[in-house]
């Protein structure tokens, strides 16, 4: 009923979802560019449309009343960013627990504009020895453009040049320039 619910909502706001998820039952989706509030709904109705349980790491202010228990029930795991956490080691090892495990994070960690977008997502799936997957939300075409999973091999120069240059195809709800990755 909610994947029906989620397909109705998105078909009725003009949003398509171009492409599909892996058949993996691990996999780490990054999702990007991340320029609005807007990013998350979208994102949720698309996991919901795609029949996926998909967790999500967000900032622990999210999860507080009245609105935590909500994204708790929806696979959020709060993430306090004022505390240096080992966060790829926990995240690494939530796939090593869970056999069909599978991450969602916006690897610019923010809504405003950055000079680097942070790698964690990268090292957790190296580590977890899981596929990336590029989930992109084009807010001109209304699209949810998901391509082929990236197989991580530890060429971090080629595979984040690669994950850019799709990212720069795509345009957010707001404009927002995407860096270039310097290791």
């Amino acid at each position: 009923m909610f994947q029906s619910l989620c397909k109705a909502i998105l078909k009725l706001s003009g949003w398509t979802i171009d492409g599909r998820l892996p058949e993996a039952p691990q996999y780490i989706a990054i999702v990007g560019p991340h320029t609005s509030n807007w990013d998350f709904i979208v994102g949720v109705l698309a996991r919901g449309a795609l029949g996926q349980k998909i967790h999500f790491l967000g900032k622990h202010q999210l999860f507080i009343p009245p609105w935590g228990w909500l994204f708790r029930a929806i696979g959020g795991t709060p993430v306090d960013r004022r505390k240096s956490n080992n966060l790829v080691d926990a995240a690494a090892q939530l796939f090593q627990q869970d056999p069909n495990f599978k991450l969602a994070l916006a690897p610019e960690g923010t809504r405003s504009p950055v000079k680097r977008w942070k790698t964690g997502f990268y090292h957790i799936a190296t580590k977890a020895q899981v596929p990336i997957v590029t989930v992109a939300l084009d807010f001109a075409g209304k699209r949810v453009v998901i391509p082929e999973a990236i197989s991580v091999t530890g060429d971090i120069d080629k595979e984040m040049a690669q994950i850019l240059d799709f990212y720069r195809t795509i345009k957010g709800r707001h404009a927002k320039a995407i860096p270039d990755y310097h290791a």
